[in-house]
Order: C-alpha cells, then structure tokens, then sequence
C-alpha cells in the first residue's frame, strides 16, 4: 500500500486535487448549459466517479509493502472494521446529497458564485471539526486566518452575487427593439420553425442572456434567486461534513474498533465512502427522471441510455471529481485534514472556466470586477495560509 508520508506530497496532493475538482462542476454546467438533462449528465458522471475510487484501490491501496498494522485494500475488505466503514459510508451519503444540490443551483446563481458559497461554509465548519479530531496537529495560528480568509471570500461573493443580479437586470431593461417577453417568445420562434438564422450573442449582453435561456435544461427565468442560494446554503452545510466523517473513518478518534483491528486505510475508507454515494446518487436520480424538479420534463431509463449527446464530458466529470477526492484524503491523512480543506478554493479554478466558457461577468459593472477581483484574491491567500499550516499526522 502507497502511503504520502511527506509534506511536500501532501501539498503536491492538494494541488492536483484543487485542479481537478475546480474543473469537474464546470463540465457539468457546460452541459447543462447546452440543454442536456441533469439527471442524465448526473448518473453518467456517477459511474465514472465510482470507478475512479476503485481504481484507486486496486492501485495505490494493493501496490508496495504490507502487514498486519497496514494491510492493503483486499485484506481490508473482510476485517471487522465496520464502525470505520459506516462513517466513510455517512460521509458519501452527505457528498452526493451537496453534489446533487449544486448541480441545481448552478443554473440558478451561476457557476463561481455556487462554489463560493458552498466551499466557504465547507471551510468554516469543516476545517474547525477536522482540526479538533485530527488532535490540532495543523499550526491554529496560521489555519483559522486561513479560514477567516475563506469567510470574507463568502461575504465579497455574496456581494458580487447581488451586483452581478442587478447588471444583469439593467440589461434586460436596457435591451432594445422590443420588451423582453416579446424578445424570447420570437427567439424561441425563431429557433424551433426557422424562420430566420438569429445571429450568435455575445457574451454578456442581454440577447446572450435570452439566448441562454431558451437552450438551456433548467429555466430560471421569473425565479427567485433564493432558490438557488437555499440550494447553495445546504450543499455546504452537507459539504462541511463529509470530510470529517472519513477522517473518522480512517482514524477512529471515537476508538470504535475493536482491539488489535487496524484503522481503515485511505483507499479503503475511499472505496466504501465512495460506493454509498453512488447508490444515493443513482437512487435519487432515476426517481427524477419520472418525477422531475423545477419543471424539468420527464424522462425515462430508456430514453437516459439512448441520450449519448454530451456523455463523455460527463464520464470525465466523474473521473475528475473522484480522483479529486482521492488526493484531498491522500493529503488529508498525511497532513491533516484540515490543512487539507484547501482544494475547497475550487472557485479560484471554476471562475476561471466560467469567465472563460460561460461569460459570466462579461459586460458588467466596475463594482462587479471589484468585489470578483477581492474574492479571488482571498482565496489565493487562503490556499496559500491553509496549506502552511499543513503538519505532519504520527503514525
């Protein structure tokens, strides 16, 4: 079994992880975007996710060295470690359950303003009860500035979020020709009989906007933000646990095991983490493709299995997001995982694509670049504090 032992693959881990979990939710906005089904893009990207954690296990869990204080991934599977197991299992549950809110309130509040929100609060609660279990091995006077850093990213996003709303409502009212009822029934015309080619909006105006909306899956159009934010506040809420859970799990803190029963390795633990949030994940899913949320229209087994436009970037979503997770708990367990909770400044990558792909803040204010500006500055700050404070967990 592969074991980062040092800190500086621990950091190496974070880095990565950062990368690939900043990148996997903008795959999945992009798809949303181009007007494919959630669930569809969702149960796709949940396979690959799930086969992420079991190449993880039967690679880094099964090569090297071991013995009967760190067994490898198969030997694992059938010890009585099951008080481990159910908290890795707990953890899954609550990641499928943020991940299935966010893939919602995406479309709502927007792609950078989402993962703000959810990381920040993921940080405040999540990193303060991984410093505690983890025996406060991460240095307090350099981790909590890092998580006051993540706290004041939250409120200049929650300010940016509400400047961002208000230009984009001056838009609408500033668009010229027509009112904007008149507008999108005519472009919807256009688009569904033909009968003219519209020319392609850029990005950040109001016909963007309009456009936007007549292909994308969820309509947000005349709904209130604070469905979105709502959706925002419980993915974090679910977030901030998740990590906690499977540093129980692989560390036993509560001493839950019984005597001479070695914790559950990071691979392990990974492996059942990641099994209960697929089956959460898959369950959930199917039952909105016959009974859909916010007006989405029916689908079907049948009709998910036939849908293949935009597949691939969801199987590469999965894969992302699960060897992301993978590297935080491979830092995690090597540095703490609070110090860990880093990869959380995953808005520092998904601004980046969003600004890049999607156009948000295209267009905008002087008092939009400015709070966008400020909150990006914090979070590299904060990634930079919270990886100083990285120590070093004994064995």
């Amino acid at each position: 079994m592969y074991v980062v032992e040092s800190r500086g693959g621990a950091i190496a881990c974070m880095l990565l992880s950062l990368l690939f979990l900043g990148t996997w939710p903008a795959i999945l906005t992009l798809l949303e975007r181009r007007g494919r089904l959630p669930q569809h893009t969702y149960l796709d990207y949940t396979i690959t996710n799930l086969l992420a954690a079991v190449i993880i296990a039967f690679t880094f869990g099964e090569f090297g060295n071991t013995n009967d204080g760190k067994p490898n991934f198969l030997i694992q599977l059938s010890q009585n470690n099951w008080p481990s197991v159910l908290f890795a299992m707990v953890g899954g549950v609550v990641l499928s359950l943020g991940n299935l809110s966010t893939q919602y309130a995406w479309a709502f509040v927007g792609l950078s303003v989402t993962e703000v929100i959810t990381s920040s609060i993921t940080v405040v609660i999540g990193t303060t009860l991984n410093y505690f279990l983890d025996d406060k091995i991460n240095r307090a006077e350099i981790l909590f500035p890092g998580v006051a850093c993540f706290f004041i990213a939250l409120c200049l996003g929650s300010a940016l979020h509400a400047s961002n709303a208000k230009d984009n409502k001056e838009k609408l009212n500033k668009l010229q020709g027509c009112q904007f009822n008149l507008s999108f029934r005519l472009l919807e015309n256009d688009l569904e009989y033909g009968s003219s080619k519209p020319e392609k909006a850029k990005a950040g105006t109001a016909s963007f906007l309009i456009e936007l909306e007549s292909q994308r899956s969820i309509k947000v159009f005349g709904r209130s933000t604070v469905i979105g934010l709502a959706m925002c506040l419980f993915s974090g809420i679910c977030f901030s646990l998740f990590s906690p859970a499977f540093n129980l799990a692989t560390n036993d803190q509560w001493n839950t095991l019984d005597d001479g029963v070695p914790h559950l390795s990071v691979y392990t633990a990974f492996f059942y983490f990641s099994c209960s949030c697929f089956v959460i994940a898959i369950i959930l899913n199917i039952t909105f493709l016959y009974y859909p949320a916010f007006n989405l229209p029916k689908s079907s087994i049948k009709a998910y299995l036939n849908d293949w436009e935009g597949r691939g970037w969801a199987f590469l979503a999965g894969f992302l997001c699960g060897f992301g997770n993978g590297l935080q708990f491979m830092g995690g367990q090597a540095a703490g995982y609070a110090a860990a909770d880093a990869v959380q400044a995953l808005p520092l990558v998904s601004t980046f694509w969003g600004v890049l792909f999607f156009g948000e803040y295209r267009k905008s204010s002087r008092r939009t670049y400015v709070l966008l500006v400020g909150m990006l500055s914090m979070f590299i700050v904060a990634v930079g504090v919270l990886m100083a404070s990285s120590g070093h967990r004994k064995n």
